[in-house]
Protein backbone atom coordinates (compact mmCIF):
# COMPACT_ATOMS: atom_id res chain seq x y z
CA UNK A 1 0.00 0.00 0.00
CA UNK A 2 1.15 3.62 -0.77
CA UNK A 3 1.12 6.11 2.06
CA UNK A 4 -2.15 7.67 1.35
CA UNK A 5 -3.91 4.46 0.87
CA UNK A 6 -2.41 3.41 4.13
CA UNK A 7 -3.72 6.28 6.04
CA UNK A 8 -7.18 6.09 4.79
CA UNK A 9 -7.24 2.05 5.66
CA UNK A 10 -5.88 3.04 9.30
CA UNK A 11 -8.11 5.83 9.19
CA UNK A 12 -11.03 3.78 8.10
CA UNK A 13 -9.92 0.85 10.77
CA UNK A 14 -9.90 3.71 13.95
CA UNK A 15 -13.26 4.91 13.06
CA UNK A 16 -14.54 1.02 13.09
CA UNK A 17 -12.87 0.47 16.57
CA UNK A 18 -14.31 3.67 17.80
CA UNK A 19 -17.91 3.09 16.74
CA UNK A 20 -17.44 -0.58 18.37
CA UNK A 21 -16.64 0.98 21.76
CA UNK A 22 -19.00 3.14 21.58
CA UNK A 23 -21.53 0.63 21.63
CA UNK A 24 -20.31 -1.16 24.10
CA UNK A 25 -23.41 -1.51 27.37
CA UNK A 26 -20.21 -1.50 29.53
CA UNK A 27 -16.82 -0.18 28.91
CA UNK A 28 -13.83 -1.26 31.40
CA UNK A 29 -10.40 -3.02 30.29
CA UNK A 30 -11.60 -6.48 29.88
CA UNK A 31 -14.89 -5.01 26.93
CA UNK A 32 -12.21 -2.72 25.09
CA UNK A 33 -9.78 -5.73 25.01
CA UNK A 34 -12.48 -7.65 23.69
CA UNK A 35 -12.74 -5.49 20.99
CA UNK A 36 -9.29 -5.09 20.69
CA UNK A 37 -8.46 -8.73 19.90
CA UNK A 38 -11.15 -8.92 17.96
CA UNK A 39 -9.43 -6.35 15.27
CA UNK A 40 -6.03 -8.07 16.18
CA UNK A 41 -7.22 -10.97 14.24
CA UNK A 42 -8.46 -9.13 11.40
CA UNK A 43 -5.42 -7.20 11.53
CA UNK A 44 -3.02 -10.25 11.62
CA UNK A 45 -1.74 -10.82 8.15
CA UNK A 46 -1.90 -7.12 7.36
CA UNK A 47 1.46 -5.13 6.55
CA UNK A 48 2.90 -3.77 9.77
CA UNK A 49 2.86 -0.57 8.26
CA UNK A 50 -0.79 -0.32 8.92
CA UNK A 51 -0.87 -1.68 11.56
CA UNK A 52 1.89 1.35 12.79
CA UNK A 53 -0.62 3.72 10.98
CA UNK A 54 -3.42 2.66 12.95
CA UNK A 55 -1.68 3.09 16.38
CA UNK A 56 -0.53 6.66 15.11
CA UNK A 57 -3.89 7.49 14.89
CA UNK A 58 -5.02 5.93 18.87
CA UNK A 59 -1.75 7.07 20.42
CA UNK A 60 -4.00 11.08 19.87
CA UNK A 61 -6.10 10.03 22.83
CA UNK A 62 -4.79 8.59 25.66
CA UNK A 63 -7.80 6.34 26.19
CA UNK A 64 -6.87 4.35 23.42
CA UNK A 65 -3.12 4.89 23.35
CA UNK A 66 -2.79 1.23 25.44
CA UNK A 67 -5.02 -0.53 22.85
CA UNK A 68 -2.57 1.08 20.17
CA UNK A 69 0.16 -0.82 22.14
CA UNK A 70 -1.65 -3.90 22.16
CA UNK A 71 -2.74 -4.09 18.62
CA UNK A 72 1.48 -3.64 17.88
CA UNK A 73 2.52 -6.55 20.58
CA UNK A 74 0.13 -8.79 18.96
CA UNK A 75 0.98 -8.58 15.67
CA UNK A 76 4.33 -10.56 15.18
CA UNK A 77 5.07 -8.67 11.94
CA UNK A 78 4.92 -5.10 13.21
CA UNK A 79 6.37 -6.19 16.87
CA UNK A 80 9.30 -7.77 15.37
CA UNK A 81 10.19 -4.25 13.65
CA UNK A 82 9.61 -2.20 16.27
CA UNK A 83 13.36 -0.25 16.69
CA UNK A 84 14.30 2.56 18.91
CA UNK A 85 12.77 5.37 16.21
CA UNK A 86 9.20 3.90 16.73
CA UNK A 87 9.03 3.39 20.32
CA UNK A 88 10.00 6.94 20.68
CA UNK A 89 7.40 8.06 18.46
CA UNK A 90 4.90 6.12 20.19
CA UNK A 91 6.21 6.76 23.85
CA UNK A 92 5.32 10.21 22.83
CA UNK A 93 3.09 12.16 25.00
CA UNK A 94 3.16 9.74 27.80
CA UNK A 95 2.02 11.75 30.89
CA UNK A 96 0.50 9.41 33.77
CA UNK A 97 1.48 6.23 35.27
CA UNK A 98 -0.74 4.18 33.67
CA UNK A 99 0.02 6.04 30.28
CA UNK A 100 3.72 4.74 30.56
CA UNK A 101 3.21 1.58 32.29
CA UNK A 102 1.04 0.28 29.26
CA UNK A 103 4.10 1.86 27.11
CA UNK A 104 6.63 0.50 29.02
CA UNK A 105 4.68 -2.80 29.67
CA UNK A 106 3.45 -3.65 26.46
CA UNK A 107 6.02 -2.40 23.91
CA UNK A 108 9.56 -1.10 25.24
CA UNK A 109 10.04 -3.85 27.87
CA UNK A 110 9.47 -6.79 25.73
CA UNK A 111 11.41 -5.12 22.49
CA UNK A 112 14.79 -4.48 25.32
CA UNK A 113 14.31 -8.09 26.34
CA UNK A 114 14.64 -8.95 22.40
CA UNK A 115 17.36 -6.93 22.04
CA UNK A 116 15.63 -5.54 18.86
CA UNK A 117 16.71 -1.53 20.69
CA UNK A 118 20.27 -0.93 22.89
CA UNK A 119 20.81 -0.46 26.12
CA UNK A 120 21.89 2.86 25.65
CA UNK A 121 17.91 4.14 24.20
CA UNK A 122 16.74 2.99 27.89
CA UNK A 123 19.89 4.77 29.54
CA UNK A 124 18.40 7.78 27.69
CA UNK A 125 15.40 7.73 29.03
CA UNK A 126 16.61 7.33 32.72
CA UNK A 127 18.29 10.23 31.95
CA UNK A 128 15.50 12.53 31.38
CA UNK A 129 14.64 15.70 32.82
CA UNK A 130 10.55 14.20 32.28
CA UNK A 131 9.36 11.59 34.64
CA UNK A 132 7.74 10.10 33.02
CA UNK A 133 10.71 8.67 30.81
CA UNK A 134 12.13 8.23 33.84
CA UNK A 135 9.79 5.87 35.00
CA UNK A 136 9.53 4.13 31.41
CA UNK A 137 13.35 3.22 31.69
CA UNK A 138 12.49 1.37 35.45
CA UNK A 139 9.58 -0.32 34.29
CA UNK A 140 10.82 -1.54 31.19
CA UNK A 141 13.59 -3.42 32.71
CA UNK A 142 9.96 -6.04 34.51
CA UNK A 143 10.06 -7.75 30.96
CA UNK A 144 13.79 -8.81 31.63
CA UNK A 145 12.41 -10.41 34.78
CA UNK A 146 8.81 -11.69 34.77
CA UNK A 147 9.21 -15.38 33.68
CA UNK A 148 5.17 -15.86 32.46
CA UNK A 149 6.27 -12.91 30.07
CA UNK A 150 9.65 -14.47 28.42
CA UNK A 151 12.03 -12.81 31.47
CA UNK A 152 14.61 -15.04 32.80
CA UNK A 153 16.08 -12.33 35.12
CA UNK A 154 18.66 -9.47 33.87
CA UNK A 155 20.72 -8.29 36.99
CA UNK A 156 22.94 -6.48 34.64
CA UNK A 157 20.49 -4.24 32.36
CA UNK A 158 18.13 -4.31 35.37
CA UNK A 159 20.39 -3.31 38.09
CA UNK A 160 22.23 -0.35 35.54
CA UNK A 161 18.98 1.48 35.46
CA UNK A 162 18.11 1.44 39.13
CA UNK A 163 21.70 2.54 39.71
CA UNK A 164 21.02 5.58 37.24
CA UNK A 165 18.02 6.58 39.41
CA UNK A 166 18.82 5.48 42.13
CA UNK A 167 18.56 9.08 44.25
CA UNK A 168 15.82 10.03 41.99
CA UNK A 169 13.03 11.50 44.55
CA UNK A 170 10.10 11.71 42.31
CA UNK A 171 7.56 9.34 43.75
CA UNK A 172 6.45 8.49 40.47
CA UNK A 173 10.35 7.00 39.91
CA UNK A 174 10.59 6.32 43.19
CA UNK A 175 7.59 3.69 43.03
CA UNK A 176 8.93 2.12 39.51
CA UNK A 177 12.29 1.57 40.72
CA UNK A 178 10.73 -0.71 43.89
CA UNK A 179 8.73 -2.45 41.42
CA UNK A 180 12.30 -3.36 38.88
CA UNK A 181 14.01 -4.28 42.12
CA UNK A 182 11.43 -6.35 43.60
CA UNK A 183 10.91 -7.91 40.30
CA UNK A 184 14.73 -9.16 40.14
CA UNK A 185 14.43 -10.48 43.78
CA UNK A 186 12.91 -13.98 42.05
CA UNK A 187 16.05 -14.36 39.90
CA UNK A 188 18.91 -13.09 42.39
CA UNK A 189 17.96 -11.93 46.11
CA UNK A 190 21.92 -11.28 46.88
CA UNK A 191 22.41 -9.16 44.21
CA UNK A 192 19.25 -6.67 45.19
CA UNK A 193 20.38 -6.90 48.89
CA UNK A 194 23.86 -5.62 47.59
CA UNK A 195 22.02 -2.94 45.70
CA UNK A 196 19.91 -1.74 48.88
CA UNK A 197 23.27 -1.39 51.26
CA UNK A 198 25.43 0.26 48.57
CA UNK A 199 22.94 2.70 48.20
CA UNK A 200 21.19 3.05 51.40
CA UNK A 201 21.94 6.79 51.99
CA UNK A 202 20.27 7.93 48.78
CA UNK A 203 17.32 5.47 47.97
CA UNK A 204 13.81 6.84 48.86
CA UNK A 205 12.50 5.93 51.97
CA UNK A 206 9.30 3.86 50.17
CA UNK A 207 12.18 1.59 47.77
CA UNK A 208 13.92 0.52 51.02
CA UNK A 209 10.97 -0.46 52.69
CA UNK A 210 9.02 -2.37 49.68
CA UNK A 211 12.24 -3.89 48.88
CA UNK A 212 12.92 -5.31 52.35
CA UNK A 213 9.76 -6.36 52.50
CA UNK A 214 9.73 -8.48 49.40
CA UNK A 215 13.26 -9.53 50.61
CA UNK A 216 11.79 -10.95 53.98
CA UNK A 217 8.91 -11.80 53.62
CA UNK A 218 8.17 -12.32 50.09
CA UNK A 219 5.53 -9.36 49.79
CA UNK A 220 5.25 -5.78 49.02
CA UNK A 221 3.49 -4.99 52.33
CA UNK A 222 2.94 -7.80 54.10
CA UNK A 223 0.80 -6.09 56.96
CA UNK A 224 -2.18 -5.75 54.23
CA UNK A 225 -2.36 -9.93 54.63
CA UNK A 226 -2.44 -9.87 58.13
CA UNK A 227 -5.74 -11.13 59.87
Amino acid sequence: MNQPTLENEAIKISSAMDAEIRSLPIRNTATLRAVRRKFSRTLLDTPSELVFQLARHLCKDDNTRWLAYELIHDHPAAFTHLDSVDLEELGRGINSWWTVDAFARTLSGPAWLNRQVPDQLIDTWARSGDRWWRRAALVSTVALNVRSQGGRGDVPRTLRVCRLLAGDQDDMVAKALSWALRELVVHDPGAVKDFLEEYEKILPALVKREVKNKLNSGLKNPRRFRR
